[in-house]
């Protein structure tokens, strides 16, 4: 079954199984730490996968061979599944130490666990927005045809609002929901005509796609208005976004043309929501900012230097 058939939830529960250390882990910086809990209490270590084939050693485990079924040592689970096994061997360490090296193992085995739950996620949730795009792209092209504005390049009302159902089926959360509405566009139309006007069009989208991460969906669903997804953000990512889309059409230089985008932010963070309610609620923020940009004596005076 692919990814586009199938929930992220039950893609994450199964998908596991595929998984090797070495896909959920930069080995060199587990040894690493292995090496500092062996300086510091003596504490021999060997970590094998899932299966027993040894990985990486910190001691001499030549004559060990790894029992995963009968003896399983310190299990090493990423989302419910044991992908690796802990041995340790403790001759001659002294009994404070033993206590101090079971306690900084479990440390440490916690925050491989949790390392691990992250790499995954994230692999997966990505290859998975592949997968779905993939299939939403070949449905659309044997439905409608073009994808893309003619205009601007990004993507059409019409498969933009694909994109957002096939993320609304997908489960995908957080996503942040941007709203980004050109100022003054019917000032530019009235006064410099219909190619000026799709010329300030076309500046803006260029600056929201330069300023896009890979993973960003940008559409132009309205004459002057562009939405932009952004699945998974990081903590401030979207906001930085805005920020940088909003300074760069700030600082655009041109002998006409003031380029100038109001922005609504909001995010759908519960699976019950649908990115088409998100994104209403950000129209709303959009106007918001709209209103307090528009009062600006700064940026009056910039749209209107030309027509004095």
């Amino acid at each position: 079954m692919g990814y586009g058939t199938m929930p992220l939830d039950k893609r994450l529960k199964e998908n596991i199984r595929n998984y090797r250390l070495a896909n959920l882990y930069k080995i060199e910086e587990l040894i690493s730490q292995m090496r500092l809990l062996h300086e510091l209490t003596g504490i021999k270590i060997l970590l094998t996968e899932r299966h027993g084939e040894k990985m990486a050693a910190v001691g001499n485990f030549a004559d060990f061979t790894p029992d995963v079924v009968g003896e399983p040592g310190r299990k090493l689970r990423v989302a419910n599944r044991t992908v690796g096994h802990i041995y340790t061997r403790e001759e001659d360490v002294e009994p404070e130490k033993k206590k101090m090296a079971a306690a900084f193992l479990e440390t440490l085995v916690t925050m491989w666990e949790r390392l691990g739950e992250e790499v995954y996620a994230g692999r997966e949730s990505a290859v998975y927005i592949d997968e779905i795009e993939l299939s939403m792209e070949e449905a659309h092209r044997a439905k409608h045809g073009e994808k893309n504005d003619i205009l601007t390049g990004v993507l059409n009302r019409a498969y933009f609002k694909e994109r957002m159902k096939a993320l609304d089926e997908s489960e995908v959360v957080p996503v942040a929901a941007v709203e980004a509405n050109i100022n003054d566009w019917k000032f530019a139309n009235d006064h410099y005509g219909d190619e000026e006007s799709d010329r300030l069009i076309q500046i803006v989208a260029q600056i929201v796609k330069e300023e896009a991460g890979e993973e960003y969906i940008v559409g132009r669903v309205d004459g002057d208005v562009f939405h932009i997804a952004i699945p998974m953000p990081e903590e401030g990512e979207a906001e930085g976004y805005r920020e940088r889309i909003q300074s760069r059409c700030r600082d655009y230089v041109d002998p006409k043309l003031t380029p100038s985008v109001a922005v609504g932010l909001m995010y759908k963070s519960n699976v019950e929501e649908t990115l088409e309610e998100v994104f209403a609620e950000a129209e709303y923020k959009m106007f918001e900012n709209k209103f307090e940009m528009k009062q600006n004596p700064a940026y009056q005076a910039r749209l209107r230097r030309n027509q004095r």
